[in-house]
């Protein structure tokens, strides 16, 4: 294992087997990885900021196994942050709710760490930390877009529009990210008037709503076999146990894929064009954010 001593921001990193590839399929290493974390770390970071980072971690690639990973990694830093989350699902030997140590990715150190672990995706909830670590109602409602068999991302840009009007009749500005895998996430800023399960239940009225409107082209309903030919508007990841890709995140996906804030320009021309929307690679959305800046809730 060839192994490196490196200094960022302050800290000293042990990165290793830089030269290892995660994406087989087009020979990108894990230096490039890193590379492209740290350049887009300025937009990516503060919305990772006060958050729980869930990670998927791909030791040997994204043709090998995976596997999440929500506590604090062993043998991690000290100055690696953490906050200590109940859960109900993990018990102690006696049966009592335990709780998970979730790092907190504050600053290029961290996030380095993390990735030098081959943790490819970040994942967080839509509530945040606050300074003393304490969990705050969620600041954000998601919607995914899960398109079903047969369908791609014209028909996922066609819901999104859909979505976007009924989520204005609610007064909830909205905003799309390409999910780098298949379909579509749309968010929308709370005022932190609405818990976890309050948000959850907004969503899926929004999702139900919709369902009614437009039977054939998607569904509010989890049963996977109601989803072919249609979109499925998944309403639980505002569950307070739930997680979303976070957006700048890569994908383990064949290709370096990248959850990407679009316009609405994007998504609308989407809807109208079979090719007019497809998913970016890292270096399609490094050279995006150089030229329009960060377009996530901005």
């Amino acid at each position: 294992m060839t192994e490196i001593r490196a200094e960022l921001e302050g800290r000293t990193l042990k990165i290793t087997n830089l030269d290892k590839v995660l994406y087989p399929v087009t020979g990108t290493t894990k230096a490039e990885v890193l590379d492209y974390y740290l350049r887009i770390a300025p937009v990516l970071l503060p919305h990772l900021e006060g958050r729980a980072v869930t990670r998927i971690r791909w030791p040997h690639g994204v043709g090998g196994e995976s596997f999440f990973e929500k506590n604090r990694p062993a043998g991690a830093p000290s100055w690696l942050h953490t906050v200590s989350v109940p859960t109900t699902g993990s018990r102690t030997a006696e049966g009592k709710a335990g709780e998970l140590r979730f790092p907190i990715v504050d600053g290029a150190p961290a996030l380095a760490y993390l990735v030098n672990l081959a943790s490819l995706e970040l994942h967080v909830h839509q509530w945040w930390v606050d300074e003393d670590g304490e969990v705050q109602p969620p600041d954000r409602l998601v919607i995914d877009l899960d398109p079903g068999p047969d369908v791609g991302l014209m028909q996922c840009a066609e819901v999104a529009l859909l979505v976007r009007g009924a989520l204005a009749e609610r007064d909830l500005t909205s905003w799309p990210v390409t999910s780098g895998s298949k379909g579509l996430h749309l968010y929308a800023p709370l005022d932190g008037s609405l818990d976890s399960d309050d948000a959850s239940d907004l969503a899926r009225e929004v999702a139900e709503q919709l369902q009614s409107a437009h039977p054939k082209l998607l569904t509010a309903t989890m049963t996977k076999a109601r989803r072919h030919g249609k979109v499925f508007l998944d309403w639980s990841q505002n569950a307070g146990s739930k997680t979303t890709v976070s957006p700048y995140s890569l994908r383990g996906t064949e290709r370096p894929q990248v959850a990407t804030p679009r316009t609405w320009a994007e998504i609308e021309a989407g809807a109208d064009d079979e090719f007019g929307l497809e998913q970016c690679t890292f270096t399609e959305v490094l050279a995006r954010v150089e030229e329009h800046g960060d377009l996530f809730l901005s």
